[in-house]
């Protein structure tokens, strides 16, 4: 990790690119704001701060939500910011991990970097420095309904902005005020609307959502390299995989899962060509080897297609949420005025987040049953049962870890149903419509916990088929390496022991960014 005082600074405007935010998130690379984004960020402050004298704009001199009916004297309008942050810092549960707030941290940041929220400067440049500091809101899971965005979880992040709240800086829990001090930042002060401003948006199910977008690209890599290891146990016929047999379908994420197992299978000497075994003259009127393999192993580019479609999709629709203004109201120096809508609203994220838990929860079932095949000697034809390699009834191998594997899969499936259409009306029926995204975001990420469990047994299970089959340097590159990276961690075994902590390091190194 980085200094605080790395010669290392990125330069960021009002958009940032999928290569930068990686640079930001993962390597923890430090960022100051262009210059030219930082005058149009103090040229929207100075416009609203002259609009707003002698108009009634909601959330600068009026209540808010439903009680935006009240107009509120101009000696409280200090107070009224301060208010609702320490009025709506009433989140419960686990604090989210320290990935989840950075990445909501850079999203509140991006919304006030599009110049349309008529925040002072002063909030920017303090979201930068806790952001290079690593300075990270203590922020509670549960509370948003993801209408007005985040509230709830934001007002805790304001929290810490105003030396309030609680962060965690070092390692430590602290609260933010003795923080901020020995890091030399003030705490931020409240101008025209910087409370309204850092509660009122999607930060937080974006930070959340970006985050599960990383992870779940990861999983369904790993998914994917599984399945060619998968058929090359089996000895599959490799035209599951073929070009033309896939263009055909027309969807891009088959035709591209197709070309990467192709890709991947290259240098294999375990996948069967058709027209070499099959396209001949045959005597015999059955087949040992299964002329056609189970869906589970066949049909990969079919159900894996369509979760890279979906993650394509939500990279697409998070990456646009992270760079809009999802504020209310809209500051438009532009145009001269001030809009009041509801660019707070989580909906598209929300319903990413469910098609993402679905296509997560796709790729754990087509795991678990290629796993199943691997246990099940009846089926596989050439493994023995849960691909034990010591004494039968004496040892037992990976069967019990398919107990864990089973109920964890189990779980992303009632996990699956979505979050999306499980609108509560609340706030006196204020928010009679909300996305519930946040929530969906956090189910989202727990099924992807769940699936890394299920592909570390079944990495373990893969292994231990090429030992016991002693395949290992008949794979292709691609596949050895994963062998050997799954080796790595965990050993090849005979005699039982405790597996957890094995599932432990594959977790880790499934995750590992």
């Amino acid at each position: 990790m980085k200094g605080f005082f790395d010669s290392r600074i990125m330069k960021i405007t009002h958009q940032l690119t999928r290569a930068e935010l990686e640079r930001i998130l993962i390597g923890r690379e430090h960022i100051e704001i262009a210059p030219e984004t930082r005058r149009a960020v103090e040229e929207c402050y100075r416009f609203l701060a002259d609009f707003s004298k002698d108009k009634v704009i909601y959330g600068i001199n009026t209540g808010f939500g439903p009680m935006a009916q009240w107009r509120i004297d101009d000696a409280d309008l200090e107070a009224l910011q301060y208010n609702i942050i320490r009025s709506h810092s009433t989140g419960a549960g686990e604090p989210l991990g320290e990935e989840c707030v950075r990445a909501a941290m850079v999203a509140r940041l991006m919304t006030f970097l599009q110049a349309h929220s008529g925040v002072h400067v002063d909030t920017v440049d303090l979201l930068v420095e806790m952001l290079n500091h690593e300075i990270y809101p203590v922020i509670p899971q549960h509370g948003s309904v993801g209408a007005s965005g985040d509230l709830v979880q934001l007002a805790h992040l304001a929290l810490a902005l105003i030396g309030e709240g609680e962060v965690f800086w070092q390692g430590e829990r602290r609260a933010a005020g003795e923080v901020l001090a020995a890091c030399g930042l003030q705490p931020l002060r409240m101008y025209v609307r910087e409370g309204l401003a850092v509660t009122n948006g999607t930060a937080v199910m974006t930070g959340i959502g970006l985050n599960n977008l990383l992870l779940a690209e990861r999983l369904a890599d790993w998914a994917l390299l599984g399945s060619v290891l998968m058929n090359e146990i089996a000895a599959s016929y490799d035209d599951l995989m073929s070009e033309e047999l896939n263009a055909l379908k027309h969807h891009e994420g088959q035709q591209r899962v197709a070309a990467r197992m192709r890709e991947w299978a290259v240098g294999s000497r375990r996948l069967l060509k058709r027209e070499e075994v099959l396209y001949r003259r045959h005597e015999q009127t059955t087949f040992q080897h299964k002329v056609q393999p189970y869906y589970s192993l066949r049909c990969i580019p079919q159900i894996l297609g369509p979760v890279y479609d979906a993650l394509a999709n939500a990279e697409r629709v998070l990456f646009h949420e992270l760079n809009a203004a999802d504020d209310n109201p809209i500051v438009d120096p532009v145009h001269r005025t001030v809009i009041h809508g509801g660019n707070f609203h989580g909906d598209y994220v929300s319903f990413e987040m469910d098609k993402m838990k679905i296509a997560v929860t796709k790729l754990t079932m087509l795991v678990e049953r290629q796993m199943n095949y691997l246990f099940h000697d009846r089926i596989n034809g050439i493994l023995p049962p849960f691909v034990n390699l010591g004494v039968l009834g004496l040892n037992y191998g990976l069967q019990a870890s398919q107990f864990t594997a089973t109920s964890t899969t189990a779980e992303c499936q009632t996990l699956s149903n979505p979050m999306y259409v499980h609108s509560i009306p609340n706030n006196n029926d204020n928010q009679d419509v909300v996305s519930m995204g946040t929530n969906a975001a956090l189910i989202c990420r727990r099924v992807l916990d769940n699936a890394c469990q299920v592909m570390a047994i079944h990495l373990m299970a893969l292994a231990q088929a090429v030992d016991c089959l002693k395949i290992a340097d008949e794979l292709a590159p691609a596949t050895r390496a994963l062998y050997d990276r799954v080796r790595a961690e965990v050993p090849t075994f005979v005699e039982d022991s405790p597996k957890y902590r094995e599932i432990e390091r594959l977790i880790a190194m499934i995750k590992a960014r």
